[in-house]
């Protein structure tokens, strides 16, 4: 991995780990995850973990968390660990998400974290998109497990990088 990369790593996760910088992130980018209560509770460049709460503005009719707050957990910890691998990157590569699966196996009626640990595999699928030239995508995993550390939901998100030009 070339020097510069970590360095720029290492830097974008230094600013997500700042409490105000990164709730100023999420109220001006993200509001509704800012309102959620998500947050990155752990970042390295090989796994994210990210928390969604159960509390009012997360809750559905039915006593969890609503579907759509899970799924926004899950795709932050996938795309925080791709953000960390892009940041300062030269060239920029740009990333969409492609697609969204998710599996829900427990009501979710507290705290829910999210954990993906596909960060090398995303820095790979990068640099063969860079390298390339031509679009790369990958199919990242994210587990959410409640405070008793029971599966609630996977999910799988599928990201799209290319470089500009």
């Amino acid at each position: 991995m070339p020097e510069s990369m970590n360095n720029s790593a290492s830097s974008f996760i230094r600013l997500i780990k700042h409490p105000l910088k990164f709730r100023l992130f999420l109220l001006s980018k993200l509001p509704s995850a800012y309102f959620a209560g998500v947050r990155v509770r752990n970042i390295s460049e090989q796994n994210c973990e990210v928390t969604v709460p159960y509390k009012w503005f997360s809750k559905n009719p039915f006593r969890s968390t609503y579907f759509a707050c899970l799924a926004m957990a899950a795709e932050m910890s996938t795309g925080a660990l791709a953000l960390a691998h892009l940041h300062k990157r030269k060239p920029a590569v740009s990333m969409l998400v492609l697609r969204v699966e998710g599996e829900y196996f427990k009501k979710a009626v507290d705290r829910t974290s999210f954990v993906c640990t596909d960060g090398e595999l995303i820095r790979r699928t990068i640099e063969q998109s860079i390298d390339s030239g031509e679009p790369k995508s990958i199919r990242a995993r994210s587990v959410g497990t409640n405070k008793q550390g029971e599966l609630v939901a996977e999910f799988y998100i599928t990201w799209s990088f290319k470089a500009k030009k």
